[in-house]
């Protein structure tokens, strides 16, 4: 198979997916990687060229990946999460919304374009977990403890452009990130970010039922194949915090394997195009001959 890695420049040197590229290259697929964060690209060509199986996006949010994903699906290429979800998920804000209407456990949700509208919150939502609603990486996630915490900590958000606000949820500083790999399961514990100090060593625990029934459920929602739930256990029950698709996968057992797996198995269940070859040069991106340096060509797409 060919398939297409578009791979952000914050994720340049990440294991994840760049291993996954390595393995399916030495199962002797064809693996082609774009960074379109960082080259000159003939987006119309690239795309209608329609030579390859699926297309694979690991990007940060906001991230010009997704537009490049989304034309790719546009022209009926396969991609690798359905290019949907991944937007239905990428805007935590459209996320909420979907997640509580379809009944998820997700926290009620508060929307602003600018911090100072944040102060009209009623005072016994407090605290307040706020962070952008196109955030990634626990990137600028605050824990607001009062209307007063919040003047101190709103201007550190100014430019973060649409941001949301939840009522924290108790718990006891440790998050649970589940992991799944095209229906496997598998959970993980680690220190929250807000609870920096709990020095809880990450490792792979057990996945509770009433847990893996709900993550399970995000999988239907969302139509996602390969993702991670944030999911806190607090004094009602699980609570679902944050989605991410094409996660770490960290601590899940022969990750890489199991991803390139799954990766071929969706690539293979989808419906490619059919289109003329084009040559190689129009896919090259302008002053670039090739990628970096992986063990696998780059020449790729490109």
């Amino acid at each position: 198979m060919r398939l297409c890695f578009l791979v952000e420049e914050h994720y340049r040197y990440d294991g994840m997916p760049l291993d996954v590229a390595r393995q399916l290259t030495a199962w002797g697929h064809r693996v082609d990687v774009l960074r379109p964060g960082d080259s000159l690209l003939a987006i119309s060509e690239a795309v209608r060229a329609g030579s390859h199986d699926a297309w694979v996006l690991k990007t940060v949010s906001g991230g010009p990946g997704l537009t490049l994903l989304e034309a790719a699906a546009a022209v009926g290429l396969t991609t690798v999460n359905d290019v949907r979800s991944i937007r239905g998920v990428r805007d935590k804000a459209l996320a909420a919304v979907i997640g509580r209407t379809r009944g998820l456990p997700v926290p009620v949700t508060y929307a602003a374009a600018r911090w100072e509208r944040l102060a009209e919150i009623p005072a016994a939502e407090y605290p307040l977990v706020v962070k952008p609603a196109d955030g990634s990486s626990g990137r600028a996630v605050r824990l607001v403890r009062s209307p007063d915490d919040l003047l101190e900590v709103g201007p550190q958000l100014a430019g973060e452009g649409l941001l949301i606000a939840q009522p924290y949820v108790p718990n006891s500083g440790t998050d649970l990130k589940v992991y799944c790999v095209d229906g496997e399961l598998f959970a993980t514990e680690r220190s929250s970010p807000l609870h920096p100090g709990q020095g809880v060593r990450e490792r792979q625990v057990p996945l509770p039922g009433s847990v893996a029934r709900i993550v399970a459920q995000v999988g239907e929602v969302f139509g996602l194949d390969l993702f991670g739930v944030d999911v806190l256990l607090g004094p009602d029950g699980p609570v679902v915090v944050d989605i991410n698709d094409f996660p770490s996968f960290r601590q899940v057992p022969d990750a890489v394997a199991r991803v390139a797996r799954a990766v071929l198995r969706l690539a293979r269940s989808g419906t490619a195009v059919s289109a003329p070859a084009e040559p190689a040069a129009a896919l090259v991106p302008a002053g670039h001959a090739a990628y970096g340096q992986l063990g696998f060509e780059e020449r790729d797409l490109l």
